[in-house]
């Protein structure tokens, strides 16, 4: 093939690529708020009781986390995730620190329901300044 023919070739084939560039669009489901929502539970501190405390503080309100098994091959609940999704319901509430008041694992006696077992986690969520 001739140099001539080949550089025109080349550019042709830029050209078209070039030309097909702006007809694509992208879509993800990445999100500054799903980012924001993922990582709220690191913000919340866990505290065994208000004793340990060194500054001021302020009650917030009551929160709960859970975890469900919908189905019996699925894992057991876990206590683990119930905790952080009660800290993520404090975060929620501007709370930066939790004390757990127990958890409870239910089993669901209603094969109608979503969940055969479920693990809540309760606790009381502050605000405490720093």
């Amino acid at each position: 093939m001739k140099p001539q023919n080949s550089l025109i070739l080349s550019i042709s084939m830029f050209l078209a690529l070039l030309g097909c560039s702006n007809n694509f669009t992208t879509k993800t489901n990445l999100d500054r708020d799903n980012f924001t929502d993922y990582f709220s539970s690191t913000s919340v501190k866990i505290y065994e009781s208000e004793k340990a405390f060194t500054d001021t503080f302020q009650y917030v309100g009551i929160v709960e986390g859970e975890d469900c098994q919908r189905k019996a091959h699925h894992a057991k609940p876990s206590e683990v995730i119930a905790r952080t999704n009660a800290r993520q319901a404090a975060y929620k509430l501007n709370a930066n620190a939790i004390i757990f008041t127990g958890c409870a694992l239910v089993e669901d006696t209603h094969p109608s329901k979503q969940c055969l077992t479920t693990t809540v986690c309760y606790g009381k969520a502050y605000y405490i300044s720093h």
